[in-house]
């Protein structure tokens, strides 16, 4: 078995793309990412999957490691590398490393130490790595991009924000038990972290690092993902639910019952549907908005393939990593169809375009 290219220095003297073979796919070195893409982070194989948006193709494969060098990232892989953002000027790449297999569960009594990488988003080299105290979920840029937040995932719950120049720590924030994902509101004025263990959300006001709310929600919440309808759609995994809250009010507004374990909740603007994977049964389940009955009226269902998770929309183009199957679907958002299924790297898991 070859080992997976990455960015070598082969290529960046002859300017020409080279590729091996490797379990997962064909490797190529991405050195010049100068198209619409989606970047897709593979858990178990350290690995980020480029895929050319123009094409729909994976057009490169990128190891993640803890370092880069005469224009080659080396060294020691990130471990079960989990989420990623992109910085607002669309130059960066957060990721988090939380050290273990988040994919099955995000119940969990161990903890690991934590990793924070940045990686150029146009050539995939690493340019800087920073160690946490314990696991972290994610990493994420305020809309400013001064700042990067991530989570501590302990029952000592913390929140560190860190400069995203520099990585110096600058405030650390006590939230509930266990928190996961840290997102933010579309507009960037209230962040949020779900406490797994608490089933709380907390929201926080971004400038002064307060604690403006904390709202009950689900059993175990994972995320509040951000909807450009000026809510936040909460994945409650145990509680098997999505819990609405509304940024202005910071309540809940409506509770969706699922009736099957949640990966990821996901809205998208143009059609007012809200997506949920559905891992075990490798499906993503659809609800419209009804503005005449003021809830969510459930649409139907399709399948992408086992483990279903992360979701991305790219105009009426949808992007779902497969877990267990190790693939991306892509599916057209009008019919609710799936086109194709790319291969990508071992357990894949966040994923970000950048247009």
């Amino acid at each position: 078995m070859n080992k997976i290219i990455t960015l070598s220095a082969i290529a960046l003297i002859s300017g020409v793309l080279t590729s091996c073979n490797s379990s997962e796919n064909t490797a190529i070195p991405v050195l010049n990412i100068n198209y619409p893409v989606a970047y897709v982070i593979n858990g178990e194989s350290s690995t980020m999957s480029i895929i050319n948006l123009n094409t729909n193709e994976l057009a490169g494969l990128v190891q993640l490691t803890e370092k880069s060098s005469d224009g080659m990232n080396m060294g020691k892989f990130l471990q079960y590398p989990h989420h990623v953002y992109l910085s607002p000027d669309k130059s960066t790449l957060a990721i988090a490393a939380p050290g273990m297999d988040l994919s099955e569960s995000h119940n969990t009594t161990m903890t690991m130490e934590g990793k924070v990488a940045l990686v150029d988003a146009k050539t995939g080299l690493v340019k800087k790595v920073i160690a946490l105290p314990m696991s972290n979920h994610n990493v994420i840029y305020t809309l400013d991009g001064k700042e990067i937040w991530t989570s501590q995932m302990s029952e000592m719950g913390k929140v560190l924000v860190y400069d995203a120049q520099t990585l110096n720590l600058k405030n650390t924030i006590t939230v509930g038990k266990e928190p996961a994902e840290v997102t933010f509101s579309a507009d960037g004025t209230v962040a949020f972290v779900a406490n797994g263990m608490d089933n709380t959300v907390m929201a926080i006001d971004p400038k002064t690092k307060t604690i403006l709310a904390t709202i009950p929600v689900g059993k175990n919440p994972v995320g509040a993902w951000i909807g450009s309808d000026n809510r936040m759609y909460v994945d409650n995994e145990d509680g098997q639910s999505i819990s609405i809250i509304e940024v202005k009010t910071l309540k809940v507004v409506e509770t969706i019952t699922l009736g099957f374990m949640p990966g990821f909740a996901a809205f998208h603007n143009d059609t007012k549907e809200l997506w949920v994977t559905d891992p075990m049964n490798g499906k993503v389940h659809w609800w419209t908005y009804d503005t005449a009955m003021r809830m969510f009226m459930k649409g139907g269902s399709f399948s992408t393939a086992s483990g279903a998770h992360a979701i991305a929309f790219n105009n009426m183009t949808a992007y779902i990593t497969n877990q267990e199957s190790a693939s991306l679907s892509i599916i057209d958002v009008k019919t609710h169809t799936k086109t194709k299924d790319l291969s990508v790297g071992q357990k894949p898991n966040g994923i970000t375009i950048k247009l």
